[in-house]
Parts: structure tokens; C-alpha cells; sequence
């Protein structure tokens, strides 16, 4: 009998420790121990697993890319690589809260600025797959004032409908504007209703990015569900995905304990589009959007022809050779010399600079999340063109050009 049970014991024990490489493995929520280099979906998926070889090559060159064009004493955020769910590489720096002390770690959320815009489609493409909505719905089917009777769903989410950004509603309004009112995602309906500002450009024939567009479609969320935007993420994306250190922000009761955001040391002041949401608002962590991404290969998530309709480029088939494009939630660029297509979207609110970068041929997600006003974050991309599409493509610079300073 002791004899049996050391066997057993012996064998159980060769099996659990013996290499297990080029098998499939599915990620799910356990009871077991959690392993912090693991990041997990509770939808089941297959993914293959990833060599010490692999990582041991990737991690050195994104080390080196990282310290030479992100980590700098102007940096302050959280960055992460992962692939098939394994963390390659992670790295926090920085405070939340200077004043306090609070240094940024893996749980603190961070303001993800227009990222947030990647999280509000999914949510539209969510209820459209619940049948809930329609992308090609008319706006004015939900909100039945809207005055522009073309602009549909699709439209809002592809930055095609022409509607008037409302950081230009002050000049357009001029004296009639109060620019002490705290504004809401209703208040900005409501001006739309009330003015009819004239289109920037006819329905549906130019990109133009526009804010607007996704505090109208929150409205569309909140409609649709019955809940207000705070709470049908959290049905639609947040708890679904385990996404346990992500919310969207209330002004009202959030600015104190919320991560600050900075030029140098000094806060960022709140403005009278901070109350706005579905643009942006939404604050949360390297690791919750790895999980979000990795919940996008499930197809009990959402299913894989639904999302290929986020990954569509609505501009680049009338241009020879695009260079950029926007689908639904998602910018892309087009790399030379054969125009691979890499998928990711950045974001930039006060102080928040924010890069997100799945790349889908891979199974690799890359963010970077900063909270100091910098545009070392969206080297980002040039590092995913060049470890992982193995392209170079220059760093994008999208803000002025004193975007570093220390105070």
C-alpha cells in the first residue's frame, strides 16, 4: 500500500512539473491560486503558450525600447506587454496623487482619455449582437428630437457624421454660452435640439473625429439598457470581463479619490466638459484593458464578424495608399512597404496621454497609460511596428510642442 501511494505520489508529481510546451491551454476564472505574470478572462479561450525563448527576446528588446522613448522623469503611467495572457513585460512609475503620495501601481486606474472611446463601441457592438440595436439605426430612433435625421449609429461610432465638436459650441453660441455650467451628455443633446448647429460636412462623406459623436452614443447605451452609462459598462463590459479596477467617472462624487492628472507637479484644474462620458471618462489599468482585449478572441464575448466590423477602414478604399483610417472605435495605420494594418487607439485629456495596441495577428496587447502630460506614450506604437510587425513608422505627436516640462 506504501508502495502504490509513493508511485502515485512520485508520477502525480512528474506530471504537474514535466514542460507542457506547444499545447493549447484555456484561460478561465478558478479557485486556484492566481499567478501575478497571468492575466485571465473568464471566457474561455485557446491560446497556445508562450516559449521562455520568446519571452526572453521579446522582453529584452521592448526593455530597451521602452527606457530609450517612454521611461524618462516626465513619465508617469503604467505600461504592460502581454501575450496569450502571459505578462511579458510591466513597469509602473509615478503618482496618482503627489500630494498624498500615492504612487501608481498595477491597480490604480488611470484616466484613459479617448481609449475610452474603444470601450464604448464594444459596449454598442455588444447590444447590437444582443439585437438591441441596430448599427445602422438612425440616431433619431433612440432620441427622437436629434435633428440631423441621416446620422446613424455607424456614423457616430466612424467619426462620419459631421456633427459639430462641442469644445467649438462656446464660439458658435458666443455670448449665449455659460461657460461656468458643468456640462452633461443630456445638456450636450440638448444644444444640438435647441441650436441646430449647421454640419461640418454632409452626412457620411468625410472622417472628421469628433467627441461628440460618442457622448450621443452613451445616450444611445443608456436608452438601449435602461441604465445609466455608469452601469450598463459595468453589465456590458466591466464585470462580464473581470475587469475589477475600471469605472466610469463621477464628477460628483469621484474627484477626490480619482488618479490626478499633471503638467509637471501641478494638478491639472476640472473643466466644464469633465462630466462628460462614452468620449472619454472611463479610468482604468494596464491589466483590465489586457483582459479586455483578450476577452475580444471569445466569441461568447462578442463574436468575431461583429468585431471585424470595428477593424473596417471607412476612408482608406478612396485613397491609393492610405496611411491611416478609422473604423468603429478604432483607429489604424496602414505600414509600408506592403500596408499591414495595425490596429490601436490613443487618447490625450489634460494631462492624460494613453496608448492601446492589440495586435490581433499576434495575440499581443500593449498599453501604455500616462498621467502626466507627455507624449512619450504613443512611442508606443512605433514599438509595436517594430518588434512586433517588424516595420518602422515614426512616433506620432499629436500635441504641442512644449508637452514636457517639470514645475
Amino acid at each position: 500500500m506504501k508502495i502504490t501511494l509513493i508511485t502515485f505520489f512520485l508520477s502525480t508529481l512528474f506530471f504537474i512539473s514535466s514542460p507542457k510546451t506547444g499545447k493549447q491551454h484555456t484561460f478561465s476564472n478558478t479557485n486556484s491560486s492566481e499567478d501575478s505574470s497571468i492575466i485571465k478572462t473568464p471566457f474561455p479561450i485557446k491560446l497556445g503558450t508562450v516559449s521562455e525563448e520568446y519571452k526572453n527576446e521579446k522582453r529584452t528588446k521592448i526593455d530597451s525600447f521602452y527606457n530609450k522613448l517612454i521611461n524618462s522623469p516626465y513619465y508617469s503611467g503604467g505600461f504592460i506587454v502581454v501575450k496569450n495572457g502571459q505578462i511579458i513585460y510591466e513597469d509602473y512609475k509615478g503618482y496618482s496623487n503627489v500630494k498624498t503620495g500615492k504612487k501608481i501601481d498595477a491597480a490604480t486606474p488611470i484616466h484613459l482619455a479617448s481609449v475610452s472611446k474603444v470601450l464604448t463601441a464594444t459596449a454598442i457592438l455588444r447590444l447590437v449582437q444582443q439585437d438591441n440595436i441596430t448599427l445602422d439605426q438612425k440616431v433619431s430612433d433612440w432620441l427622437p428630437k436629434f435633428p440631423y435625421k441621416n446620422t446613424t449609429i455607424r456614423t457616430l461610432l466612424n467619426h462620419r457624421s459631421g456633427l459639430q465638436h462641442y469644445a467649438n459650441f462656446p464660439a458658435l453660441m458666443k455670448k449665449n454660452w455659460n461657460r461656468k455650467k458643468i456640462l452633461t451628455n443630456q445638456d450636450v443633446y440638448n444644444l444640438l435640439v435647441q441650436n441646430k448647429f449647421r454640419l461640418k460636412s454632409p452626412h457620411d462623406t468625410h472622417f472628421d473625429y469628433c467627441n461628440t459623436n460618442y457622448v450621443i452614443l452613451a445616450l444611445i447605451i443608456e436608452k438601449a439598457t435602461g441604465l445609466n452609462f455608469r452601469n450598463a459598462m459595468q453589465e456590458l463590459i466591466f464585470k462580464p470581463l473581470g475587469m475589477n479596477n475600471t469605472y466610469v467617472f463621477n464628477y460628483d462624487t469621484d474627484r477626490e479619490t480619482a488618479s490626478k492628472s499633471y503638467r509637471g507637479n501641478t494638478i491639472f484644474p476640472w473643466d466644464q466638459f469633465d462630466n462628460l462620458y462614452g468620449d472619454k471618462n472611463i479610468y482604468s489599468t494596464p491589466r483590465d484593458l489586457a483582459k479586455f482585449d483578450l476577452g475580444t478572441y471569445s466569441p461568447d464575448f462578442i463574436k468575431q464578424e461583429l468585431l471585424q466590423e470595428a477593424y473596417f477602414g471607412y476612408s482608406s478604399g478612396q485613397v491609393k495608399t492610405p496611411i491611416k483610417d478609422y473604423g468603429l472605435g478604432m483607429r489604424m495605420r496602414f505600414l509600408p512597404p506592403n500596408g499591414e494594418k495595425m490596429v490601436y487607439h490613443n487618447g490625450w485629456w489634460h494631462g492624460n496621454n494613453t496608448s492601446f495596441v492589440p495586435v490581433k495577428k499576434d495575440t499581443v496587447t500593449v498599453v501604455c497609460l500616462g498621467n502626466k502630460y507627455s507624449n512619450r506614450p504613443y512611442a508606443t506604437l512605433s514599438l509595436v511596428s517594430s518588434i512586433f510587425y517588424k516595420k518602422k513608422t515614426e512616433i506620432e505627436k499629436p500635441l504641442p510642442p512644449e508637452t514636457e516640462c517639470e514645475e
